[in-house]
């Protein structure tokens, strides 16, 4: 399977060609009516307010139970705290008497950061859970080999081409098998098999109601079917785990691309347009295209075709550095594969089951950068009611740690939230605009599918803007609710890209979006001191999506 659009029209953004489909998607709505302002934090010093938030978090306990724990710290209640925890703590023993061990080591992990690790403890140690939760995850106990095999054919014959079986599709009354083909690799002895999400993605759509299995074929049997099994996929990062009963002929290891460089050799395996056993090499091209909103990922000039999608991307000695998911037939050697450093993390996830909800904080931001080095990751805004708004942590200032791990940059703290799923507490430290050293605690919440979107609903245009187009306003009419002026300009945004640049006026016009609110195009008018503040009417796209949202 090739490049999905939401990639292309990222690879051409990313090199600075206009995505025409920006335009050519936009609905033609009526200027739509500016966001009005959010409501404020509650003053919790206030009696009423306070007694609000005891009785809100009180019933919060039933459904959300950590969400509740954070909520009652924030409040500073102990006396409420103490009971959440001691909640907390209750539905933790149920989880682990259960063998839920994945929903045990959220609980876990979120006492402990709340300040109550002596009542977890006294349910199992850390040291046990960790073992009982990653004991039968596949793929993470592989050693790696250090050794080539005796023939290519041996690493060939441990990946497989991924059927997916739509059934029939009827166009101008005529019908034909709808079918698509991957490649995927096994990774552990009991069958478990690694493909991307967009491989499957039809399957485990809930807007698809209709019929879909899903076979492998392996290497050295392409005429046998053998029934696959759906566990886990990720849409975010483009990865699924699938298992059928067999004993695999070859089992992978999972490697590093840490280590990998510009220049290093690489060879892709897979089933390019359902040619099976193909085998092609290549080199690393670059390692931090960002075309996934919560990291980056690799470029190769391997050769790889539709149907290459899923297939490992392996080193010398047959361990996967990277996972093939995209090509492009427009661009000979434009490829791209995900580092499998995110494979590691996502595979307790996957493995136990279902769709892997990716996390996030609520807020938009860049890595603070001094003479080239990064050395933490400035929150530019955050969106209203967040996480990030509810802990009281200003913009303009700069985390330098996150749940105990060092932040230097943006790419810090997206490897962080990779390795938990929503409904987790951890802990920030950050430097606030005043230079003031401080903590607070983060309760992680579903990552919107488009950001952007939620942003702009959520917020006044003034504010919306600054993660949107890069732009900060303040309003410079009392009689006209849409005319602004520019007090800051992001260096990098689309408004920078545009010529914006600080005290230019604007008047926001017409507001659109295409029919899946990926892009957002706002009309303005606006004096631009670069052009001799002659005027300029124009139009302005942004993505909803971007790495910058965290």
């Amino acid at each position: 399977m090739m490049i999905e659009k939401k990639y292309f029209n990222k690879i051409l953004s990313a090199v600075g060609v206009l995505a025409f489909s920006t335009v050519l998607f936009m609905t033609g709505c009526a200027t739509q009516k500016l966001p009005e302002a959010p409501e404020p934090l509650p003053d919790y010093t206030e009696k009423d307010v306070h007694e609000s938030e005891v009785k809100r978090i009180t019933e919060m306990l039933q459904t959300s139970s950590v969400q509740a724990l954070w909520r009652a710290k924030i409040l500073g209640d102990k006396e409420l705290t103490d009971y959440c925890a001691n909640y907390v703590r209750d539905v933790l023993y149920n989880k682990v008497d259960q063998k839920e061990y994945f929903e045990a080591n959220t609980l876990y992990h979120s006492l402990v950061n709340c300040g109550y690790s002596a009542l977890a403890q006294n349910v199992i140690s850390k040291e046990e859970l960790e073992k009982k939760y990653l004991e039968e995850v596949p793929g993470i106990k592989g050693k790696l080999s250090s050794k080539q095999a005796e023939s290519v054919s041996t690493y060939i014959n441990g990946t497989v081409t991924i059927w997916v079986d739509l059934g029939i599709k009827v166009e101008r009354g005529v019908g034909y098998a709808n079918r698509s083909i991957g490649s995927g690799f096994f990774i552990d002895k009991r069958g478990y098999i690694v493909t991307n999400h967009h491989v499957i993605a039809e399957l485990v759509d809930k807007k698809n109601p209709g019929y879909g299995k899903v076979y492998i074929k392996l290497a050295e049997d392409s005429d046998t079917k053998i029934p696959a099994k759906i566990i886990g996929w990720d849409k975010v990062h483009d990865l699924a785990l699938l298992k059928t009963e067999i004993d695999p002929p070859y089992i992978f290891s999972l490697g590093s691309s840490e280590g990998l460089s510009v220049g290093d050799r690489v060879y892709a395996i897979g089933s390019p347009l359902g040619l099976e056993r193909t085998l092609t090499s290549g080199v690393v091209s670059a390692t931090d295209r960002k075309l996934f909103t919560t990291g980056s990922v690799m470029q190769i000039d391997a050769a790889v075709n539709s149907g290459n999608s899923g297939g490992p991307c392996i080193d010398v000695y047959g361990n996967v550095q990277a996972i093939v998911f995209a090509g492009m037939l427009q661009f000979s050697g434009l490829n791209f594969a995900i580092p499998i450093e995110y494979l590691k993390q996502e595979l307790p996830v996957l493995y136990y089951g279902g769709e892997r909800h990716v996390p996030w904080i609520g807020a938009y931001g860049h890595s603070v950068k001094s003479a080239g080095k990064s050395y933490g990751l400035e929150v530019q805004y955050y969106v209203p009611g967040s996480a990030m708004a509810r802990a009281g942590i200003p913009v303009g200032s700069v985390i330098n740690s996150l749940d105990g791990y060092p932040v230097r940059s943006l790419e810090d703290v997206q490897n962080v939230l990779r390795n938990y799923v929503p409904g987790v507490v951890v802990t920030c430290s950050y430097i606030d605009p005043e230079g003031n050293k401080a903590d607070c605690l983060l309760y992680l919440t579903e990552r919107p599918e488009k950001p952007g979107y939620e942003v702009y609903t959520s917020d006044m245009i003034q504010n919306s803007f600054v993660p949107l187009f890069g732009m900060q306003l303040v309003p410079s009419s009392t009689s006209n609710d849409r005319t602004f002026m520019i007090t800051k300009v992001l260096r990098g945004s689309v408004a920078d890209d545009n010529g914006f640049s600080e005290n230019d006026p604007i008047t926001v016009g017409r507001i659109q979006f295409d029919n899946t609110k990926s892009y957002m195009m706002v009309e303005m008018s606006t004096k631009k001191r670069r052009k001799g503040y002659l005027d300029v009417n124009m139009a302005v796209s942004t993505m909803l999506d971007s790495p910058y949202y965290f």
